[in-house]
C-alpha cells in the first residue's frame, strides 16, 4: 500500500504542477499549517475581503448617511449590484438575481409567492434528504394556507438513504401537485440532481418548480434561465466565500416578474419611487421586487471581492478542477482504504454528472475520525449518522491537500487515534 501511496504522491505533484488555477490559492487566507476541507460549510476569506470591509466601514465613517448614494457601489443599489455579479455563475440575466435576506427567509418569500393551492392542486413535492430547515419552512407554508403538512407536503423517499432517484421525484409529480422544491445538490451525500430534467418534467404537468442551490452555487455551473426554472435561492458563505452569516441570493425567472411577492417589504419597491413612501406596494419588476428589508451593507462587503475572483477563474474551469479533486480522493479511498482494517466507503455518486462539490466519506467511527483529523489540523465536517464530508475547493485546495487527507485517514485507523475521542457529538459538528 505504501508503494501505491507513493504513486499517488507523484500524481498529486504532477497535477499541482500543471494546475491552471493554482495561483488563486494565494488570494485566500488559509489557516497556517491547515488542510481545509470544509468549504462546503464555510468558505475561506479572500485576502481582499478585509480591505473591502475596511473600505465600507470608512464610507460609513466619512460619508455617514451619504453612503447610500455615494458609496462604491452605492449602498442603495448594493443588492442589485451583487446580483449582477452573481448572475453569470447561475446562468441568469442580471435582473433575475438579487442579494437578499438569508436562505430560509428567501425560501419563505419565494414559496409564499409560488405556492397557491387551488382545487385539487394543493401539494408540495420535496424530498426526505433535503436540509431540514427547508422542510420546516415548507411545512410552515402549508400550514399558513390552512392545510396539513402530513397530507399536503410530499417527501420523496430515498432508496438507499444517500441519494434520491429523479424517476421517483417525477413519479410524485401528479395532478394534485402545485409546487416542487428540491435541492440542487444534496447536503449530506453530495449528489447532484438533474435540475434541467426535473424542470422539464414539472412543466409538462403544469407544476412550478424551484431549487435550493446552497450546495451547488459556486461549486458548479448553472443554467437556471435556459432550464426555465421558476425560482431558486442560495447562501453565499459556503463555496462563495462571503463570510459567516453573509447575505443570500434569490433568482426569479423573468416570466414571473409580474407576480405579486408573497412577502412584501419596502426594499422590494420600485427603486425609482421607493422614497415616495406610498402606502400601495408597487414592486420592482425584477428579482429585486422580492427583497424584504434593507441589505446588510457591512456583511455584504466581503462578498464582492469573492465574486470578482469567480469571474476571473470561470465556473467551467472551477468545475473541471473540482471533479478532478473529488475524483482523485475517491480513487484513493476506494482503491486502498475500502477493505479491512480501514473500511472507508464513498457515499457520493461516482458519475461526474451526478456529483456536486464535496465527497461523503462513510465510516462507522466517522464522528471520532473527524475529531482525529482536526487534531492533525485537517478540517472536515460530520453529518450523522456516519458521514465525513470532505470538500476540496478548487480555488484554494490542491491535489497535495487531497493526498494529505487520504494519508491521514489511513494513519488514524492504523494507530487507532480515533479512540482518544468521545463518541458524544459537539453542538456544532
Amino acid at each position: 500500500m505504501d508503494e501505491r501511496f507513493a504513486a499517488f504522491r507523484s500524481r498529486a505533484c504532477e497535477m499541482d504542477r500543471w494546475d491552471p488555477l493554482k495561483s488563486f490559492r494565494e488570494l485566500f487566507h488559509i489557516p497556517p499549517g491547515t488542510v481545509y476541507m470544509d468549504g462546503n460549510s464555510l468558505g475561506l476569506p479572500p485576502k481582499a475581503a478585509g480591505d473591502a470591509l475596511a473600505k465600507t466601514f470608512g464610507e460609513w465613517r466619512d460619508l455617514a448617511i451619504g453612503g447610500w448614494l455615494e458609496g462604491t457601489p452605492p449602498w442603495f443599489h448594493l443588492a442589485e449590484e451583487a446580483g449582477r455579479r452573481m448572475a453569470p455563475l447561475m446562468g441568469a440575466s442580471p435582473d433575475e438575481v438579487v442579494m437578499s435576506g438569508s436562505t430560509t427567509v428567501n425560501l419563505h418569500a419565494l414559496v409564499s409567492t409560488f405556492y397557491q393551492p387551488s382545487g385539487i392542486r394543493t401539494k408540495i413535492v420535496a424530498d426526505e434528504l433535503n436540509f431540514p430547515s427547508d422542510i420546516y419552512a415548507l411545512a410552515g407554508q402549508v400550514r399558513l394556507k390552512g392545510l396539513d403538512p402530513k397530507e399536503h407536503l410530499v417527501l420523496v423517499r430515498s432508496r438507499d438513504g444517500r441519494t434520491i432517484d429523479e424517476d421517483d421525484i417525477i413519479s410524485a409529480f401528479d395532478d394534485r401537485t402545485a409546487l416542487a422544491l428540491l435541492p440542487g445538490v444534496l447536503y449530506r451525500s453530495g449528489q447532484l440532481l438533474d435540475m434541467e430534467r426535473l424542470v422539464k418534467e414539472a412543466h409538462k404537468r403544469d407544476i412550478l418548480i424551484g431549487f435550493d442551490c446552497a450546495h451547488s452555487a459556486g461549486a458548479l455551473p448553472h443554467r437556471l434561465s435556459d432550464w426555465d426554472a421558476d425560482f431558486a435561492f442560495w447562501c453565499s458563505y459556503k463555496y462563495l466565500n462571503g463570510g459567516p452569516g453573509s447575505p443570500a441570493f434569490l433568482y426569479i425567472n423573468r416570466r414571473h416578474f409580474g407576480r405579486e411577492p408573497g412577502l412584501a417589504g419596502w426594499f422590494g419597491f420600485d427603486k425609482s419611487r421607493q422614497f415616495d413612501m406610498d402606502l400601495e406596494f408597487s414592486h420592482a419588476r425584477s428579482a429585486g421586487g422580492w427583497q424584504i428589508g434593507t441589505p446588510p451593507v457591512l456583511s455584504a462587503s466581503p462578498l464582492l471581492p469573492s465574486l470578482d475572483i469567480f469571474s476571473r477563474a470561470g465556473m467551467e474551469r472551477l468545475r473541471h478542477k473540482s471533479l478532478a479533486l473529488t475524483g482523485f480522493l475517491a480513487e484513493i479511498l476506494e482503491g486502498t482504504l475500502s477493505s479491512a482494517p480501514y473500511g472507508y466507503s464513498v457515499g457520493t455518486p461516482g458519475e461526474e454528472h451526478r456529483r456536486g462539490g464535496h465527497l461523503a466519506v462513510e465510516h462507522p467511527e466517522a464522528w471520532r475520525i473527524c475529531q482525529a483529523l482536526k487534531k492533525r489540523k485537517i478540517i472536515p465536517d460530520f453529518r450523522p449518522p456516519r458521514v465525513i464530508r470532505l470538500a476540496p475547493v478548487p480555488l484554494y485546495s490542491s491535489f497535495g491537500d487531497v493526498l494529505a487527507v487520504a494519508e491521514a485517514l489511513k494513519e488514524i485507523v492504523d494507530g487507532r487515534e480515533y479512540e482518544d475521542f468521545s463518541p458524544v457529538r459537539d453542538a456544532v459538528s
